[in-house]
């Protein structure tokens, strides 16, 4: 099981930080560095960024949202970060959710699959360099009656294939990604809970195509605070407003996909009772109403030791990458982190 890192969104006041800590993770031996984005930073600029200033890390997109580009135009800037980084990008998927896609990108939040199955389609058919022609029922290309010919890119990817991942958390997402993707990028994961609620719907899209999950890359991104083990429940609580936000407050009502993961793992009530609450405005109440439980089970907590034993477990639950999030804002902290999680993959003899 490889390690990655997670830097988070750009602009936060910590760009220089961030930087300090994606080039400690390349001299650590990190696998990959992702950058994410929503509606402040971009990854593209920021990946630019890191790759010019780092070796040996992959940088990824975790994730280039669907809606927020055309796929010609996500197929043009993975081909030109992976030149730009002699081949070290990794191009991640996603469709966001309906208040960003219609609120920000002002594109309908409709048929999230077939969607995503086609712009996959066009993104990996540019970057062969063929000509590009596609009929689908989200796009047409080239449009029919007007002046648009098939043209092809002119960008030389340092590889021939860019590994392609898609950020996927229920079951027919799952099982599309499976199908149709190299990795799956995965959030609040559950080493307990992972066959049941991602692993089986991965599988089954593989053998849908014919496949198995040898050289899938099953990519979850974890929280991680350092701490002794009698503070597991004071670290646990860094991440209360994180897990409030995304249980409780991603998505609406009806279309909260974080939510539905939560009840999936069997935390049915206290979704209920964490969505009831930050909705109606009260995100205290929200944040105090999560199990300690059920934070625990989706970070990374504690000692050394304890983290090296979450890290075998998840490994044993079929996580080819293990991507971390190190808590605080302090740059030695976060640098701490990533040594740690070293030396905890040493530890459980996984590195």
């Amino acid at each position: 099981m490889q390690l990655g890192i997670n830097l988070g969104y750009w602009g936060a006041g910590m760009d220089g930080d961030n930087l300090a800590v994606a080039q400690e993770a390349d001299r650590l031996g990190y696998a990959v560095c992702w950058a994410a984005e929503a509606y402040g930073s971009d990854a593209a600029t920021v990946l630019t960024w890191v790759a010019a200033q780092t070796e040996r890390i992959d940088v990824g997109s975790a994730i280039f949202q669907i809606p927020a580009r055309q796929p010609a135009m996500t197929a043009m800037t993975a081909a030109t970060l992976d030149s730009l980084s002699g081949g070290r990008f990794r191009l991640g998927l996603g469709v966001s959710g309906p208040q960003v896609s219609e609120g920000w990108y002002g594109v309908k939040f409709d048929k999230p699959l077939s969607r995503t199955r086609e712009y996959v389609e066009i993104v990996r058919k540019a970057m062969t360099r063929e000509r590009l022609s596609y009929e689908g029922e989200h796009w047409t290309l080239p449009l029919p009656d007007g002046p648009g010919k098939p043209i092809k890119l002119t960008v030389h990817p340092e590889r021939e294939h860019i590994p392609l991942y898609i950020a996927a958390i229920g079951p027919k997402n799952l099982e599309q990604t499976g199908e149709i993707a190299d990795g799956a990028l995965l959030i609040f994961p559950s080493a307990d809970h992972l066959e049941d609620t991602a692993i089986r719907h991965l599988r089954a899209g593989r053998e849908k195509a014919g496949m198995t999950l040898d050289g899938f890359d099953v990519c979850p991104t974890l929280p991680l605070a350092l701490g002794e083990d009698k503070d597991v429940e004071r670290l646990a609580d860094t991440f209360r407003p994180y897990t409030a936000l995304y249980v409780g407050g991603m998505g609406s009502r009806k279309q909260n996909f974080y939510n539905q993961l939560a009840q999936r793992m069997g935390y049915e009530a206290a979704a209920a009772d964490i969505q009831d609450k930050y909705l109606s405005g009260d995100k205290q109440g929200a944040a105090a109403a999560i199990p300690h439980e059920l934070i625990d089970r989706t970070t990374l907590l504690g000692s050394v030791e304890r983290i090296a034993d979450r890290m075998k477990a998840y490994a044993a639950a079929g996580v080819t990458t293990l991507t971390l999030a190190p808590a605080g804002f302090a740059l030695e902290e976060r640098l701490a982190s990533l040594r740690a999680g070293v030396q905890a993959a040493e530890l459980a003899g996984l590195a």
